[in-house]
């Protein structure tokens, strides 16, 4: 497969939060994986895409995340070339826009306000019943760990959402905390590679019964959040609650896969090959 020719674009430091040496890993392996395949994968930083001088290469897969970047993924796109994951996916994980996605789309998902960070916004809480809650940047994806915090009662996220607002964050979501155990998971469209832990207690096995229950209604929840944000490769969390309800908290466009990297990254490399393949094929 020598006439494969693909451009892997690394995450740029600043949108990989104590995952920097993780999210280059993935992307690493699954470009070896393509190589191994007979593909020729050329890497480049995301700062190298972003100032417009890399990646003129046919199929493009990339773990972009700044405004430059998506912009131009979303023009290869536009001029007929394969990019995995879409840069329009990657916008769709904007934390307003995926709120308002989700919201739309059936999926189980905590009660979730979009506010301005200017605006009061414990009168409102209250009033819904919110108390305990997280408070998320909305404008863009998260580049520090206080992009996403956690208020105990309204009065404490009007603190946070004043906090947002003196950062020069302009939008927030605040999204019901829901009790319960906390799932990660990752994913490939169009591939059977799925794998999901408690990360809370990453040592400790579910019986055969509970993860054979959680697994098929995880792989639901977490196939149909991908289909409807466009994304090929991704991950996300889930809160498992007491009376067995799975809730989606959050979805992110390809994650550091790190408790499955090798395995993850020979199902990346298999599913690039199978999508390239198939558009190539005549259109009968």
């Amino acid at each position: 497969m020598a006439d494969i020719t693909i451009a892997a674009i690394l995450r740029a430091g600043a949108y990989s939060p104590n995952h920097i040496g993780n999210d280059a890993a993935i992307l690493n392996m699954a470009a070896d994986q393509l190589r191994k395949r007979g593909c020729v994968v050329n890497i480049y930083s995301e700062e190298q895409f972003a100032a417009g001088g890399a990646a003129d290469e046919p199929t493009i897969i990339n773990m972009c995340r700044e405004p430059r970047s998506i912009e131009l993924l979303q023009q290869a796109e536009d001029d007929g070339r394969l990019v995995i994951n879409s840069g329009y996916a990657i916008e769709n994980c904007i934390r307003e826009r995926m709120t308002r996605i989700i919201v739309g789309s059936n999926i189980p998902f905590p009660d979730s306000k979009v506010v301005n960070t200017n605006m009061v916004v414990k009168d409102a809480l209250a009033s819904a019943g919110i108390s305990r809650c997280w408070i998320k940047r909305a404008d863009f994806h998260a580049q520090h760990k206080e992009d996403v915090s956690y208020a105990r009662n309204p009065e404490e996220a009007q603190e946070l959402v004043q906090e947002y607002f003196l950062r020069g964050i302009s939008r927030a979501v605040i999204q019901r905390h829901i009790d319960g155990e906390l799932i990660q998971f990752y994913g490939i469209t169009d591939s059977p590679f799925f794998f999901w832990f408690f990360p809370m207690h990453a040592a400790q096995k579910p019986s055969a019964e509970l993860g054979e229950s959680i697994d098929s209604r995880l792989r639901g929840i977490a196939s149909t959040a991908a289909t409807e944000l466009g994304l090929n490769i991704y991950g996300g969390e889930c809160i498992l609650s007491a009376d067995g309800t799975l809730t989606l908290i959050d979805v992110n466009d390809w994650p550091s896969f790190a408790p499955c990297r090798p395995e993850a990254a020979t199902a990346i490399a298999k599913s690039v090959i199978a999508t390239i393949k198939t558009r190539r094929q005549p259109i009968s």
